[in-house]
């Protein structure tokens, strides 16, 4: 009824698609109900369980495998932790679903689901799932959905749910996968998505393969590939330090030499599941606006110079220099624009449409309709349209001030797993 209340059309729709947050683990029991709460994809408890997959096959033969280097966010990695953590529960488990695929099944009984959620499991390739990464980490390969080929139909809308009963659902896919299909995003073009945590994307040509694993080699919801990097402080770690300082948001100021590394949930990229906030440089002269300043620098430091690695890792040329589309809650605040711009050296496009990731979805949804493919979909509503900001020299000393401090802080950042606290997003 929720879904009919918010919008007056659920019962009207003639296709639907679901679009979810991507590697969260799902378990069921026989009945189909959850075993424990979903471990969510920004959980650093699976860190050992991810390092540890990584040793036993090497990171270079993952990322051949399945495309990427498990961090803590993969749902290999915390399958693994269930195991080991937690083994009666997962010995209840008899089906495994991301977040996306289980309201599909909610809406159609069908297990299954698309390639491009399922290329952040870590446990599935080109090839299918893998049966070696599977034995493992101890996960019967009957207790997960059939991948569906993109452009597929799921099913078809079951009685008792607010929308309409016999409506078509599409396979629908992970959030980044979604946004990208709402933008009806080309090859080569870049994205640069801010909200809790952060995301760099461009759909690439040829399959990535980062064994460094920096960028996560992840399937799109179409044919091709989305290689991305990821950063678990974003927005949501900016908007603290503004608190800290009691300034808003916006209210920042340029100068001064201090860096602050915005850890405050650990850290993705780089890959420090144990690391804290830090704030290095710090004078008589620092003002607020400067460490407010700093804060953003440090959240955006990692995604801007993982730029070029994901668009490299897509088979595409990172001069070509096409304008960084700029998505998220954080899109529409100035502090981010000018930072982006000044971090970047790219022109900055900021697509007035809001909520991609449901946009995208909606387009899978209209392609069952009307036979194109979901991407096609987008462009002809011209989700991208925005104001395009003209680029600036790239702040090249800020870059290196902030490389330059986390290479120092490195030995404060690796926490070992036995002094890590309990992560969050359980």
């Amino acid at each position: 009824g929720a879904a009919t209340a918010a919008t007056g059309w659920a019962d009207r729709a003639a296709a639907c698609s679901v679009a979810g947050q991507q590697h969260g683990l799902v378990t069921l029991d026989a009945a189909g109900r959850p075993v424990r709460p979903a471990l969510l994809w920004n959980d650093v408890r699976s860190a050992p369980q991810a390092a540890a997959l990584a040793a036993a096959f090497g990171p270079a033969e993952l990322a051949r495998r399945t495309g990427s280097v498990p961090t803590a966010a993969f749902t290999s990695a915390k399958w693994a932790w269930l195991r080991g953590r937690e083994p009666a529960a997962a010995d209840r488990v008899a089906a495994v679903r991301l977040p996306h695929d289980f309201l599909t099944e909610r809406l159609t009984g069908e297990a299954v689901t698309d390639r491009g959620d399922a290329s952040g499991t870590g446990w599935w390739g080109p090839d299918g799932y893998d049966p070696e990464v599977l034995a493992r980490i101890g996960l019967d390969p009957a207790l997960l959905p059939e991948v569906l080929p993109p452009g597929a139909r799921a099913g078809l809308v079951r009685s008792g749910t607010p929308l309409r009963e016999g409506a078509l659902v599409a396979t629908g896919t992970g959030d980044n996968m979604a946004a990208a299909l709402g933008l009806g995003l080309t090859p080569g073009r870049p994205v640069l998505s801010l909200g809790t945590s952060g995301t760099v994307y461009a759909v690439g040509r040829t399959r990535p393969a980062d064994p460094n694993g920096t960028v996560a080699g992840f399937a799109d919801a179409l044919g091709g590939w989305l290689p991305l990097a990821c950063t678990l402080n974003c927005s949501l770690a900016v908007d603290r330090f503004a608190a800290l300082v009691g300034r808003d948001r916006e209210d920042v100021e340029a100068g001064g030499t201090v860096v602050v590394l915005p850890y405050l949930d650990g850290e993705r990229t780089p890959d420090l599941p144990g690391a804290s906030g830090l704030v290095h440089g710090l004078r008589h002269d620092t003002t607020p606006g400067q460490l407010l300043q700093a804060a953003y620098d440090g959240a955006a430091h990692a995604l801007l110079t993982a730029l070029d690695d994901v668009l490299r890792a897509g088979g595409e040329d990172p001069a070509a220099g096409e304008p960084l589309l700029l998505i998220g809650g954080g899109a529409a605040g100035r502090a981010w624009q000018q930072t982006v711009l000044r971090l970047s050296g790219r022109a900055v496009q900021v697509p007035e449409a809001r909520e991609l990731v449901a946009l995208g979805a909606a387009a899978q949804a209209a392609a069952l309709l009307t036979g194109e493919p979901a991407d096609a979909v987008a462009r002809r509503w011209r989700t991208t349209e925005g104001r395009v900001l003209d680029p600036v020299p790239r702040d090249e000393d800020t870059l290196e001030r902030i490389t330059g401090t986390l290479r120092r802080a490195r030995a404060l950042q690796e926490v070992p797993p036995d002094q890590r606290q309990e992560g969050r997003g359980r």
